[in-house]
Order: structure tokens, then C-alpha cells, then sequence
């Protein structure tokens, strides 16, 4: 493996004219395929597999032209204080406002307050329902328009006006200035571990790149494989922050084979051949963590992990070309402005950094700080005992949005349940007396302990398929409704036996709930696929028993962690204020298994980086204490650099005015920080050193069966050895465009 990238690294150096114009054209070819490409078409919200699904479905096939994902305004009336919504004055505004909405070739129905009986018990509010024959998606400006028209003129008219529903729903803002922000401190982190404007620009520039390579790709192949405008989001995060840390590795390992003295195109192609190993295995790690998605069986998740996956995979193709190519061009423009200045040795790196100084400390005290890292994490992962799984709606919004106040206005006029309603499918096909069937149902459910009312029950044109709706007295994320929905499937075979006919229970809350218990099942299964993968790869990488199974413990201790801390915060309101969270509520019912996806994929990133040294020093003759030493003082900084740029991008994220895309970056920014300065940083030190030379141990019948990839580059090793170290090969190419380093 090392061998082969050094080679692919010295051709990158010696082609970079080429490998540069490759790119470009890859760029520009994917490019044109997205400008061309059709609009992505919006996401489908099929999740199969479970019972509200297939009660949509039949709701498509019973009741055609009324498809369950169409277009709907929830219009929210409030009477001015002291006043009934029921007076003459404001009937008249509200049916001035049903007639005005009416109209266009995508309109379906409004229904009038006063005719559906939609008036509060204290007559100050009142709601129209506006249906469409399309999907918010296809829904046309002129459309919606015409709803914000009709509102305008109500709210003129005295009126308190608020808008639910997806027709003119406010759509999830990553939050560009919180971006803008991470990327400047990524800039400034790099250009302190660098000191140098090129080193810490080349990162930043390849990484650009990387996303726009496959950000472009994803667009142009969208329509076909029916990807939305929502699958880039996550592989945009991940290519932009592991585009950064895979050239700063390469780059960090280049500076360093430059200060033992190396030719600049024998130094990218060590640093190729050594730091891209890692990088490659590291990719791996991350790329089986986002594949693994499709595990759950989610189609929404599926894409973005595979989207995300092959950002990743761009993302290392680049530090592995693109990187040594730009090197090629500024071989000593990425040292530090001292070592070109010849202020300083640049023969070794120092023996006595504050990586090799920690490490040592680790080394004398390996029991307290591995206690302590462990119960410390362990305190930190308890309120993970409290876990509420749903998808936070218009509730968790900013009291800044219209949907927001509608939500609050019909809770506060029509009880907590009644923005989730429950929507019960009865498939009466079959059964001698269809309209007795769902009367008897309909009775059955409305006697069932939290059942505020039920809804008239519409038939469709055969008469054998029925639908009504039923109202709990709790709110829609609230632990009673999930047991309330749980109550009506139990005693569904009883009154099936009874009536003959069949029924299901959908909508929006029993959607949140079904895909809630869905992803909580395959949670386990997905952590054994992934984590097995896993270890299995970095058994080949490490060639050890112990440290693959460490490494997936710290993951498990820093994963467990930071879902604490996302329910401390955003369940339980714990420091809210500080990041801008109006309103806590359940965690979102994907969170866990997308938290552990790209969790376990980062954390084998910095094991790989960190524990890849010292496993090279290992072999070429260090004893496992030193060795341990080693690699601190030649990963840490650079590791800890790596840590605070994907802190910064995640953290980007939490300026978002969208509690699901704050919650993300939140948990992403934290799960970084407890792995990499928390586990990695004095777990994995701390358990090395109690194990010795233990840790490095591996049965020999093992060993004779897993193939050779040499990641500690010790082919490279004897072959620097036998050339003298600096290439002679290389030394016409390096004098046609680098000036020597002064080396004292």
C-alpha cells in the first residue's frame, strides 16, 4: 500500500501541470452535468416497512387524486381580545378569506370554520383548512401568492392571522454566517499549526474543491436516482471537514520529511506513501460507517450516507493527487516562514513538544487518567437514559415564524393534541355492512382513556374505504400519545374480529412514531455491521488484537456521550439560551443512528492518524512506551489541529434558525470534542500504557493469515535507507523549480 502511493504521490509531484488540468476538467464536466442536469425532485417521505406507511399507501390507491403528501394551509383565526371570532364582523372577514384563497389550477378545496364546525369552545378562534392537487414542492409562485394575499387582506382587517401547514413553510437554513464563521477559524487554526499563509490555504483550497466536486456530481445525477436537494447537506459537512484534515495530514507529513532533510518530490512522495496510507484506511473507516446507513432501511438515510460517501471518497482521491501536484508548485512556500529563513534546524522535529510532554504525563499516571476519562464520559452519557425519540415540528420553531404562532394558537383553542391529530384508515372491503363496520370502530376508539374526539368518517367513492381523524388530549411528542397509538393497535384484533373490516392508524404523529421505534430497532444490528467492519480493517491496519477493540470502546464512550449531551440540551434545556434554542422538545427519531454513522467514522479517522505513528515507531525498533511517545509528539498537534477545524464547520451549523440542523452541528461539534480531546488524547495513551507491549499482540496463526499492507510505510523506510535519503533521482526535477532549505 505504502509503496504503491509513494509512487502515485511522486507522479502527482513530477505531473502536477497534468494532475491540476485533470481536476479542473472533472470539475468543469461535473459542472456542466448539474447546470444541465433536471430539478431534483423533493424528497420522498416513504418509509417502508411500517404501519403508517402502508395506511397511506391504501389511502392512495382508495382515494385517488387525493394524494396524502399534497399541498395544505392550516389558517389560524384569533379574534382581537374581548371579541368572538363567531361575531358578524370577523365571519364576514373569514369568509371573505375562503373565497379569496379559492382559485388557480393547483387549488383542491378550502373549507369554511363555520360549515367544518373548526371553532374554538370559547369562540376566539377559529381555522380553515386549504388543500391542493400538488405537492408544496410543485406548488407554483403565483399559488401561493394568492394564500398570502387572501391572509393580507384578513389580517387588515383586524384579525390575528397565523399560517401552518407546508404550503408557505419556512424552509431549514443551514445558517451561511455561522459557515463563514467556521470556515475563518478553520483558516486560523491552520495557519497557526502551519505558520505559513501557503500551508495553511492548500487545505482550505482542496477541500473547496472536494465540494464542489461532489456537490455538482450529486446535482447532476439527482433526478436520476431520485435524490433531493436535502441529500448534500450532509455530504457537504463531512466533505468540507474531512477535505481539510485529510490534506493537513498529507501536508503535515510532507513539512516533516522536508525537515529530515528530503527533496521536496521525495517528501510528497514519502508523505504520499505514509500520511496517505492512513488517510485511505481512515476513508475507509468512514466511508463503511456511511454505506452502513442503508442498514436501517430508511431511503432518506440511505442517500445521504451513500451521497456522503462518495464525498469522502472525493475527498481522498484529492489529498492523495491534487495535494502532492499543488506541493509540486510551492514546495517551499508550505514550510514554516523560519525554517525557509534558515532561522532554525529543520533536521527533527523536537523532542520535547507539548504532545511528547503530555504523553509522558499520561505514561506516569496511566490509572487516574483512564478513570478519569471514563467516569467523567460515563456521567456525561447519562441522560441518554432519558432519550424521547420524535420529530420535533412547528413547536420547536422560532416564536419569530407564522407556524410557530399557529401552533400555539390552536393548542391554546383546541387542547394540546389537536395540532397531531391521529388519522384512522378503515378497509371495510369485504364486509356486509361497510358504514356499521366503521361506525362501530369509530365508537371503539373514541371510548378508548385519551381520546379527546373523533371526526365524522369520510367514505370513498366505493364505499368501502373510510378515513377520520382522532384527537388525543396530549400533544403530539408527548410520552402518553405514543401509548395511546400503541393502545388502539392492540385492541385492534378484538374489534376486527367483531366488525370484519380492517383498520390502520397514520398520520404525521404516528409516522414520528413508527420511524422512531424503527430506527431504535436497527440501532443494534447497524453498530455490528459497522463496528465489526470496522474492526476488522483496522486489525488489518494495526495488526493487533487489543487496539481495534480499544478503539471501538472509546468510540462507544464518546458516542454514548454526546447524545447526553444533545438530551441535556435540546431535551432538557440545559444552557439552550447559549446556542439560540427557543424551545427543547423529543430528539429527532434519526438523530442516533446519523450520530453514530458519522461518529464512529470521524473517531477512526483520529485513531488511525494518531495510533498509525506509533505503531510505525513500534516497528522500526521503539519499545512500546516510547513509541507511544512518538506518536504524540509527531500526531497530536496535528490531530488537535484537525479536531478544532471539524469543531468549527459542525459548529457553523448551530447558528441555524432550524432546531434539527442546530442539533446537529451541536452533536456532531461535541461527539468531536469528547473523542478527540477526551479518548483519543488520554484514554487511548492510558491504555497503551498499561498494557505495554501487550497491546501490540497478535496470535501468530493471525498474523499468518492477514495480508501485508505495510501502513507504517516500512518498504519506504529501507528504500530511503539504500538511496541515501534524499532522492538522487529526484534532484534534477527539485533543482528546476525549488530553491534549497538552508539545513544548519
Amino acid at each position: 500500500m505504502a509503496t504503491y502511493l509513494y509512487r502515485l504521490g511522486r507522479l502527482a509531484f513530477r505531473r502536477r501541470w497534468s494532475v491540476v488540468l485533470l481536476w479542473v476538467a472533472v470539475l468543469a464536466a461535473v459542472g456542466f452535468g448539474a447546470a444541465k442536469a433536471p430539478e431534483a425532485a423533493e424528497e420522498s417521505n416513504s418509509m417502508p416497512g411500517i404501519e403508517s406507511q402502508r395506511a397511506f399507501d391504501l389511502l392512495e390507491q382508495r382515494f385517488p387524486g387525493s394524494a396524502a403528501d399534497a399541498a395544505n394551509a392550516r389558517i389560524v383565526f384569533v379574534a382581537p381580545d374581548g371579541q368572538k371570532i363567531t361575531a358578524a364582523d370577523n365571519r364576514t372577514v373569514i369568509e371573505e378569506f375562503v373565497t379569496e384563497a379559492a382559485g388557480g389550477a393547483q387549488f383542491a378545496a378550502a373549507v369554511d370554520p363555520f360549515q367544518a364546525g373548526a371553532v374554538s369552545k370559547d369562540a376566539s378562534t377559529a381555522y380553515a383548512t386549504v388543500t391542493y392537487k400538488v405537492t408544496a414542492h410543485d406548488l407554483t409562485d403565483a399559488a401561493k401568492k394568492t394564500l398570502e394575499g387572501a391572509v393580507e387582506q384578513a389580517r387588515d382587517a383586524g384579525l390575528t392571522v397565523e399560517v401552518g401547514g407546508t404550503v408557505l413553510a419556512t424552509q431549514p437554513s443551514a445558517g451561511v454566517a455561522g459557515e463563514a464563521i467556521g470556515m475563518g477559524v478553520a483558516a486560523l487554526v491552520l495557519l497557526i499549526t502551519f505558520g505559513s499563509m501557503a500551508a495553511a490555504g492548500l487545505p482550505l483550497l482542496t477541500a473547496i474543491i472536494g465540494v464542489g466536486v461532489s456537490m455538482a456530481a450529486i446535482l447532476a445525477v439527482s433526478s436520476t436516482f431520485g435524490l433531493s436537494s436535502t441529500t448534500g447537506t450532509l455530504a457537504t459537512m463531512l466533505a468540507l471537514a474531512v477535505g481539510i484534515d485529510y490534506a493537513l495530514f498529507v501536508v503535515s507529513r510532507y513539512r516533516e520529511e522536508r525537515a529530515k532533510g528530503h527533496a521536496p518530490q521525495e517528501a510528497a512522495a514519502l508523505a504520499t506513501g505514509t500520511a496517505g496510507s492512513a488517510v485511505v484506511f481512515a476513508g475507509l473507516t468512514v466511508v463503511i460507517a456511511l454505506a452502513g446507513l442503508s442498514v436501517v432501511g430508511i431511503p432518506l438515510l440511505t442517500k445521504m450516507g451513500l451521497a456522503a460517501a462518495g464525498a469522502v471518497g472525493v475527498a481522498v482521491l484529492i489529498s492523495l493527487t491534487l495535494v502532492p501536484a499543488l506541493l509540486g508548485f510551492w514546495p517551499n512556500s508550505v514550510l514554516a516562514r523560519a525554517v525557509r529563513k534558515g532561522a532554525q534546524q529543520s533536521g527533527t522535529s523536537d523532542e520535547h513538544n507539548g504532545g511528547s510532554r503530555w504523553a509522558r504525563f499520561v505514561l506516569r499516571r496511566p490509572v487516574p487518567v483512564l478513570l478519569l476519562s471514563v467516569v467523567g464520559l460515563g456521567a456525561i452519557a447519562l441522560p441518554v437514559t432519558d432519550l424521547q425519540l420524535g420529530m420535533p415540528g412547528d413547536e420547536v420553531k422560532p416564536t419569530s415564524t407564522t407556524e410557530r404562532r399557529a401552533y400555539d394558537a390552536l393548542a391554546e383553542g383546541f387542547g394540546p393534541g389537536f395540532n397531531g391529530p391521529l388519522t384512522i384508515v378503515v378497509d371495510a372491503r369485504g364486509t356486509e355492512d361497510a358504514k356499521a363496520a366503521v361506525s362501530t370502530i369509530s365508537k371503539e376508539i373514541a371510548a378508548t382513556d385519551g381520546v379527546v374526539s373523533v371526526s365524522a368518517a369520510r367514505f370513498n367513492q366505493a364505499d368501502d374505504t373510510a378515513v377520520f381523524s382522532v384527537v388525543s388530549a396530549t400533544s403530539p411528542t408527548d410520552a402518553k400519545t405514543t401509548d395511546l397509538v400503541n393502545t388502539i393497535r392492540d385492541e385492534r384484533p378484538d374489534i376486527e374480529s367483531a366488525t370484519g373490516a380492517t383498520f390502520e392508524v397514520t398520520g404525521s404523529t404516528a409516522v414520528n412514531i413508527d420511524v422512531s421505534e424503527k430506527v431504535q430497532g436497527a440501532l443494534v444490528p447497524y453498530l455490528v455491521v459497522v463496528v465489526g467492519l470496522a474492526v476488522l480493517l483496522l486489525l488489518l491496519i494495526f495488526r493487533s488484537v487489543l487496539v481495534p477493540l480499544k478503539a471501538a470502546l472509546g468510540f462507544l464512550l464518546s458516542v454514548l456521550a454526546a447524545l447526553g449531551a444533545v438530551v441535556a440540551v435540546f431535551q432538557w434545556g440545559w444552557g439552550a439560551e447559549l446556542i439560540g434554542l427557543e424551545e427543547t422538545g423529543p430528539i429527532m427519531n434519526m438523530m442516533p443512528i446519523f450520530l453514530v454513522g458519522i461518529v464512529f467514522g470521524l473517531a477512526m479517522d483520529y485513531e488511525v492518524f494518531l495510533v498509525v505513528r506509533m505503531r510505525e515507531a513500534y516497528v522500526h525498533g521503539d519499545r512500546a512506551d516510547q513509541a507511544v511517545v512518538t506518536g504524540f509528539r509527531h500526531s497530536a498537534r496535528v490531530v488537535v489541529a484537525a479536531a478544532l477545524i471539524m469543531m468549527a464547520v459542525f459548529s457553523g451549523f448551530i447558528g441555524s434558525g432550524e432546531s434539527i440542523i442546530k442539533m446537529i452541528g451541536f452533536g456532531l461539534a461535541i461527539a468531536v470534542l469528547f473523542d478527540a480531546f477526551i479518548v483519543r488524547m488520554a484514554f487511548v495513551p492510558a491504555v497503551l500504557a498499561l498494557f505495554g507491549k501487550a497491546a501490540w499482540w497478535l496470535p501468530r496463526w493471525l498474523d499468518r493469515v492477514l495480508p501485508e499492507i505495510d501502513v507504517e510505510g516500512e518498504a519506504l523506510a529501507h528504500r530511503a535507507a539504500a538511496a541515501g535519503g534524499t532522492g538522487t533521482e529526484d534532484a534534477a526535477d527539485d533543482a528546476q523549480h525549488a530553491e534549497p532549505v538552508p539545513v544548519r
